[in-house]
């Protein structure tokens, strides 16, 4: 999910979250904001009013990595597509399942990629070394009719 930007109005921020619950998320992006992971955050409401915060990635995407909501006095927290990662009613134990959450996003990226590289080295072991060792059977396999005849 992409985020797109708006002017922030610190009343309007205020009004929905408390200035505790702000600074325990501030303190838990801190790290991936000073090394530029997280861009910033921005506030927003569900369509039932209940307040929502979202963590967004570096610029230009601005992707939504965690949205926190607050459902009365209890908290969820989701991925960016949407899928529900944890549910607390303190702020505190929510912050730190966060900080959590962004740390194993690095850790993910470099296991996708490992995985494709995996696939792809196997994909061509298994696939194309064989038909290039034996370019008789290539033919045969593509094309049966051309194989009697070889």
């Amino acid at each position: 999910m992409n985020i797109v930007p708006f002017p922030r109005r610190d009343g309007d921020i205020v009004g929905l979250w408390q200035r505790f619950e702000i600074q325990r998320v501030a303190d838990a992006c801190a790290e991936p904001l000073s090394r530029g992971e997280v861009s910033g955050w921005e506030a927003g409401v569900t369509e039932a009013g209940d307040p929502q915060l979202y963590l967004l990635g570096p610029p230009p995407e601005r992707e939504c990595l965690v949205c926190l909501t607050r459902i009365g006095r209890l908290y969820v927290m989701e991925d960016g597509q949407g899928r529900i990662l944890f549910e607390h009613d303190a702020i505190g134990v929510l912050a730190e399942q966060m900080r959590g959450v962004l740390r194993r996003k690095k850790a993910a990226i470099i296991t996708r990629i490992a995985a494709a590289w995996i696939a792809v080295r196997e994909t061509f072991e298994e696939k194309v070394e064989p038909a290039l060792a034996e370019p008789i059977e290539m033919v045969s396999l593509i094309a049966p009719q051309f194989g009697a005849f070889l």
